[in-house]
This record gives C-alpha cells, sequence and structure tokens, in this order.
C-alpha cells in the first residue's frame, strides 16, 4: 500500500512543543477550528482528528511546507493531482507536494482524500468520538509511518481537549457550554455506533407498555426491569444471546440498566409512522426502540452520523428518506438566542471574508448552517472572498 506522507515535522515532536499551555498550538486551534467543525459536518472527518493531524503535521502551522504552500497535512501531488505543486525534501529530495491557495482549501482536500479513498472506508463506520480508533486506524491505513503517530495524534487530542470540536459539530456541546469532564455511567455500542449516557441525560418518562411479549411495528418485544439478566431473556425466548444484542443495537453486557424495550427479532428498517418528533432527553437510540427501527436506518434516513443529537421538537422520518439533516441541538440554542420572541426578521447581506467558512458565519449571526445554504441557493460550503450571501435574522 502507498502511504500518503512521512512525518516531515519530526523536530516538532520535542516535549516543548507538545506542552499543554503552548502559544502556537492554541493560536493554531482558534485560527482552524470553524473549518474542522464545518469538515465534520460535511463529511464526517472528526474536527479532533483534524486539528489534531493539523498541528503535529505543520509544527501548529510553522513548517515550511506548510508555510509555502499552505498544505497542512503532507498530501503528496498523487497523478490525479492537476493543481499547483512545491518541490520539498521529504522521503528523497524535491518531491512534489500539492499546493493550495487558501488553508481552508487544503482542509477540505484532506477531508475528501480520506473519504474517496477505500483503504480509509473503516475509519467512517467508527464512532465519530472514537478518536483513539481514529487515531489507530489512520496509521493502520497507512497514513503514515512513524510507530508513534497514533499516540502523538490522542495526546494532542487530550491536552487540547480538542475533542470539544467533535462534540460541537455533532450538535452535543455549544461553545458557550463550560468544558468539563464528563461522567458516563454507561456506555452503549450499537452495531459500530457508540452513544455515551452521562449522569446529564434526562430521567426517560415512564411508558405503560404491557406484559409479557408484544409488538411494535410488527416485530416482537418485551418490556423489562432494571437488573434483568440479558441472558435469561435470551434463554426465555430461545435466541442466541448475540442476536439479541444485535436485534436491539447494543454491546454485550450482563444485565439491563435501566426499565426498557428489548426486542426479540431483527428490527424493521422502516417505522410504522411516518414522522417522530424528538422529546426532551430522548437519544436516536431510545427513538430506535420506540418505534421498532435499526438505528442505522434511523440514521440513513434523517442524514445523520452517529453521536449526532437532533434538537428537541424536530421531526424524524420514519418512512422516507429526508431531504434535509434535522437541526441539531446546537443550532437550535444558537436560534433561540439570536431571535428573541415576536422580533421581525430582517435581511442583511454579508460580504465573505478571507478564509471565512460558512461555519463561521452561522455562528456569528447565530443562525444554522443548513438556512444559509437554503437562503443563497448552495450546493456546498465552499465559498469566495467577497460573494455577498443573505442572512435572516
Amino acid at each position: 500500500m502507498q502511504k500518503l506522507i512521512i512525518l516531515a515535522c519530526g523536530i516538532f515532536l520535542s516535549t516543548a512543543a507538545f506542552s499543554q499551555n503552548s502559544p502556537a498550538i492554541k493560536e493554531y486551534i482558534a485560527k482552524y477550528k470553524d473549518i474542522a467543525i464545518e469538515e465534520m459536518i460535511r463529511t464526517g472527518v472528526p474536527a479532533a482528528i483534524k486539528l489534531a493531524q493539523g498541528i503535529h503535521e505543520t509544527e501548529a502551522g510553522r513548517s515550511k511546507l506548510c508555510v509555502k504552500s499552505n498544505n497542512h497535512f503532507g498530501i503528496k501531488c498523487k497523478s490525479e493531482w492537476k493543481g499547483e505543486w512545491v518541490s520539498h525534501d521529504d522521503d528523497a529530495k524535491g518531491e512534489c507536494f500539492r499546493k493550495y491557495g487558501d488553508p481552508a482549501d487544503s482542509y477540505r482536500d484532506h477531508s475528501d482524500f480520506l473519504k474517496t479513498r477505500a483503504h480509509y472506508a473503516a475509519l467512517f463506520k467508527l464512532d465519530p468520538t472514537d478518536y483513539e480508533g481514529w487515531a489507530y486506524g489512520l496509521k493502520k491505513a497507512g497514513y503514515a509511518t512513524n510507530p508513534k503517530y497514533p499516540q502523538l495524534i490522542i495526546k494532542l487530542i487530550k491536552d487540547y481537549n480538542l475533542q470539544e470540536y467533535t462534540l460541537i459539530a455533532l450538535g452535543r456541546k455549544t461553545e458557550e457550554e463550560e468544558v468539563i469532564a464528563a461522567s458516563p455511567i454507561a456506555e452503549v455500542v450499537m452495531g459500530g455506533i457508540k452513544e455515551e449516557y452521562t449522569s446529564a441525560v434526562p430521567a426517560r418518562i415512564p411508558v405503560n407498555y404491557p406484559e409479557g411479549k408484544f409488538m411494535i411495528n410488527e416485530t416482537p418485544v418485551v418490556y423489562v426491569s432494571a437488573g434483568t439478566s440479558y441472558l435469561s431473556i435470551a434463554e426465555k425466548h430461545n435466541i442466541s444471546l448475540s442476536r439479541l444484542f444485535e436485534f436491539n443495537d447494543r454491546k454485550e453486557e450482563e444485565a439491563v440498566e435501566y426499565d426498557q424495550l428489548v426486542y426479540l427479532q431483527r428490527k424493521r428498517r422502516t417505522g410504522a409512522q411516518e414522522f417522530h418528533t424528538v422529546a426532551e432527553g430522548e437519544t436516536l437510540h431510545d427513538i430506535a426502540q420506540a418505534e421498532g427501527i435499526r438505528l442505522e436506518s434511523l440514521l440513513e434516513l434523517n442524514q445523520l452520523r452517529a453521536g449526532m443529537q437532533p434538537a428537541v421538537g424536530e421531526k424524524l422520518n420514519l418512512k422516507s428518506k429526508s431531504s434535509a439533516m434535522p437541526v441539531l441541538r446546537m443550532a437550535a440554542a444558537k436560534q433561540q438566542e439570536a431571535r428573541p420572541a415576536m422580533v421581525q426578521q430582517t435581511e442583511i447581506v454579508h460580504t465573505v471574508q478571507p478564509q471565512e467558512t460558512v461555519y463561521a458565519i452561522s455562528k456569528k449571526y447565530g443562525v444554522s448552517i443548513d438556512d444559509i445554504l437554503k437562503w443563497n441557493n448552495l450546493q456546498g460550503t465552499d465559498l469566495r472572498k467577497g460573494q455577498e450571501l443573505k442572512i435572516i435574522r
């Protein structure tokens, strides 16, 4: 397998350069976090991973290659590259590296490079919050030759709380929220999809389900109490334990943690109803269980990725594919803050500044990225300097 890069920035691996209070690294994060978040929303490459790679590969924006080419990820020309290039010593003297007019172009090209190469496909099946899996997966797929590459990326993410930007892109945190350590009480893996439940998750609303086996969306299910052994459920209904976890999009564990539905057959790909309205405290897994629909299908029908949290009140499609992603919790909070009740909306024109992203503009005006794209009939998030955008507030 042909490798993508050699770590040309080895001198940056000193203890001093990786100190947790490096001003250069903090400046780099502040400068490029918005495009990292925007690229995660567009392609699914975790913002934490992208920022850590950018910091590492460029010596926080100071490497010779980065300065002369705006190349933040050490991507070589390759046969398909038709753009500008620079000569740089790496594996050999005078190798061809891609040159970009703007750092944002490098960030987008890096996302597309990973998204379109078959040997990186397995990464996109990981939970986007699994930065350790992504770091080791990049190394395994041939992104870097340094045997310590995963550890270096993971250390940067931990030292600089880069995971926060992944959570922001997923709509599970806003930039105004204080950065605090989570207190997980359970970790749920659903067919390769992981959700974390913390003490901050509101209590579930009690539901009166029938006793014994009954049907939801033409699928047999039972409602069991917290503490019930999964093995006892499997044996009682003559199902293998592994299949029981598979049917319910759950990892293997000993007992039921809270009162919940447990399906006895594989759930259907579509729901019985057209829509489900998101309630306070509901996760996507909760909704998939309540509606008797496979979690992977719920995500696909609504253009969502694992870990995203739709806002309360959003309607999720259960039968047909949605034309747009629902508003996420972060975007809804922004809109609510920016639009006081009974204030008449006004239309303004925003002129795009150099290196400005759609995400940065959405934050500035307290509107969603989807709204900006819709108001301006844009097919993607690429912007050009001087472009005029309509903003409705």
